[in-house]
């Protein structure tokens, strides 16, 4: 079912950290972003799952003008300015719906724009706006049902469709303290994750994945709420191999929170 325009390469699906604005006034991440995008093939267009956005039914968002969505508070007033005039993808939305189960609706939302976990790191990767991108839902945090939501929207890749599940490693704000000032590293909590993380996807262990809320340690600090480790499981639903170790492509900690970016086959 081909997308904005046909392509032959197979592109991976991803999973990664996404900032706050000011993630793009740090180079190293910057240049850990664009070196990833760049030795990846051209995308034909570019499908979000952003930490962001969960409404159920499952939506997809606007797929002509696509305007951005500032929901951050507190920041300078330029980062309320910026803009990501990226192209709709309507045909991407259609093929969204129709790859879906008959009991999976998917609503229109026209006027739902990119919000931070869908723009800030397409400025990083894509800076030239130039690739259709479609923003979808999460219609809920269960991590079998996205699973299987990624799975449903693999054949996609062979489109050239990039699909990019959008969240944080670790994402445990309120904890993190002194590293709010540039300590390096990161709390044990958070450091006891991603080692947790990063040893069960290179095991292909989804079962544990799965019961991450039980079985992983530095829990509930890591994720005082699960919405940033949610976007994994679309990721690794939409491999070609979910149980086969993915690529890390970034790690390391920001602000005691671990950067760890994948992907799948």
């Amino acid at each position: 079912m081909p997308t904005e325009s046909a392509s032959t390469n197979r592109l991976p699906a991803l999973y990664l950290g996404h900032g706050a604005p000011p993630l793009l006034e740090d180079p190293t991440w910057m240049g850990e972003l664009a070196g990833w995008s760049a030795n990846l093939p051209r995308p034909t267009s570019i499908l979000m799952v952003s930490a962001h956005w969960q409404t159920a039914p499952m939506a997809v968002g606007a797929t002509t003008t696509v305007p951005l969505v500032y929901d951050f508070y507190g920041f300078p007033q330029h980062y309320y300015e910026l803009e990501y005039r990226s192209p709709g993808a309507p045909k991407l939305a259609a093929d969204v719906k129709a790859l879906m189960a008959d009991n999976e609706p998917v609503l229109d939302r026209p006027a739902r724009g990119l919000d931070h976990g869908a723009w800030v790191p397409l400025l990083a990767m894509y800076p030239e706006a130039d690739i259709p991108v479609l923003q979808i839902s999460m219609p809920d945090l269960d991590p079998a049902h996205l699973f299987e939501i990624g799975r449903r929207l693999a054949p996609l890749r062979d489109e050239g469709v990039l699909i990019v599940g959008s969240g944080f490693m670790t994402h445990g704000l309120p904890y993190i303290g002194e590293y709010w000032s540039g300590k390096p590293g990161g709390p044990a909590w958070s450091v006891e994750f991603d080692r947790w993380a990063a040893e069960a996807l290179a095991q292909g262990d989804l079962d544990t994945l799965f019961a991450f809320r039980e079985k992983a340690p530095g829990m509930p600090y890591a994720h005082p709420t699960v919405e940033h480790f949610a976007p994994l499981f679309v990721t690794l639903g939409a491999s070609a191999k979910p149980d086969a170790a993915p690529e890390t492509a970034i790690e390391g900690f920001f602000l005691g929170l671990s950067k760890r970016s994948i992907q799948t086959a």
